[in-house]
């Protein structure tokens, strides 16, 4: 493929689960927003939730074949080398054919392949961490040499430059005030009374769900209503108090704006990603971190948490009466909850998209003048060496 020499054509690699590939996708409009002849295209696979998030917000999506890393001694351990040996050919193939001149990684299957591709092909790379601990793809490529960036201090990636996690503008500019009367026609909610927004995320949580429905009557009682997403996989049933506002239970949310509209406080896991989206929309939140992997969720709200912008209460510890308790006094004071939103909204970095795209761009030119320059300056087999000498050895990384 041939494009013009000041045309910029940037890869992302995070595909999987919507924590790796949101932040690809803010940074994907951050970069067309900054200049729009910049290229950009996502890697994915036929299994990642890519294949239906990155056609629907316009960005082209190449797919490679997927190679996750065995967990336990069995007959996908001894063919994975062959596996990742495969998936390394396609995707060597696949940034030549996109002239790649930057591979963006962001945690996740999809990256380890990207970013050993980009390595024997001499292509810079700018990896992001946004989690509060570093996953085995974004060690991989901070070892082999990727320029470094972070959503938090002690992610565990050496020279990180700390970031913040990319939100998309959307959300960084949603007028919550402005479309607070449409969100709850919407969802059929009632139009005055505090509203609680509850989600485990897209497959729910069976803990927060059985807490909250189990806390139906009171907040009730205290004139809340509340807007939960349960997940698809689960159900919730909640009878309805007369004269109490609406409790309105949904699998799912697709219109997440208006979601973020009607509420004035939020109950949900503490994923980087969600903890990125609720705080810079100035909604406080009771944070209720996995009680399973190594800890990273609750790392992830604590600078909010720290601000004023919400407190964290562990799985083992949710109970309906544990909710009462975090949500009513909040909710019934206006002035408090007022100060913990902009206490959220102030916790995190509203320029990480751009900010990012800003590096990506930086190591995109250089490595597009370091390729010139080693073409012009060598001849023969010293030729073709010379952009690997120019690589991603000399620079650093980080993602979710």
């Amino acid at each position: 493929m041939n494009q013009s020499p000041e045309t910029l054509s940037v890869v992302l690699a995070g595909g999987g689960t919507a924590g790796h590939i949101e932040p690809a996708l803010a940074v994907a409009e951050a970069l067309t927003a900054r200049d729009p002849g910049i290229r950009v295209t996502a890697l994915g696979t036929e299994r990642g939730l890519e294949t239906r998030l990155v056609p629907a917000r316009g960005v082209a999506l190449s797919l490679i074949p997927p190679v996750p890393v065995p967990r336990k001694l069995d007959r996908a351990l001894f063919t994975f080398p062959f596996r990742l040996v495969r998936a390394l050919l396609r995707t060597r193939a696949t940034l030549k054919d996109l002239d790649a001149d930057v591979v963006v990684g962001f945690g996740g299957y999809v990256s380890g392949p990207a970013y050993l591709a980009a390595k024997s092909a001499g292509i810079p790379v700018v990896i992001h961490e946004a989690n509060a601990r570093s996953g085995l793809a974004n060690r991989l490529g901070a070892f082999l040499g990727a320029r470094v960036l972070a959503a938090v201090p002690g992610s565990g990636l050496k020279d990180a430059e700390v970031v913040g996690v990319p939100v998309r503008r959307s959300l960084l500019e949603l007028d919550r005030p402005a479309l607070r009367a449409e969100a709850r026609k919407f969802f059929g909610l009632d139009p005055d009374a505090p509203v609680l927004l509850v989600t485990g995320g897209s497959q729910g949580a069976a803990s927060i769900n059985d807490a909250v429905s189990g806390a139906a009557r009171t907040l009730g009682d205290a004139g809340i209503g509340v807007l939960h997403a349960y997940g698809r996989r689960n159900s919730v049933e909640v009878e309805q108090q007369e004269g109490a506002p609406a409790y309105v239970a949904v699998p799912y949310i697709d219109r997440m704006d208006l979601a973020l509209s009607a509420a004035d406080m939020v109950l949900c896991r503490a994923g980087a990603m969600t903890v990125a989206e609720i705080s810079s929309c100035g909604l406080p939140a009771v944070y209720v971190p996995l009680p399973h992997g190594n800890g990273e969720q609750e790392l992830n709200a604590r600078p909010v948490v720290e601000a004023g912008g919400g407190v964290i209460v562990p799985d083992a510890e949710l109970d309906p009466g544990r909710v009462v308790r975090e949500v009513v006094p909040l909710l019934r004071d206006r002035a408090r909850l007022d100060a913990a939103g902009a206490a959220a909204r102030g916790a995190g970095h509203r320029d990480a998209a751009a900010r990012i795209a800003e590096v990506v761009v930086e190591t995109a030119r250089h490595g597009k003048g370091a390729g010139a320059a080693g073409t012009a300056g060598t001849s023969g087999a010293d030729a073709t060496t010379e952009p690997e000498k120019q690589g991603p050895e000399n620079r650093r990384t980080e993602n979710e």
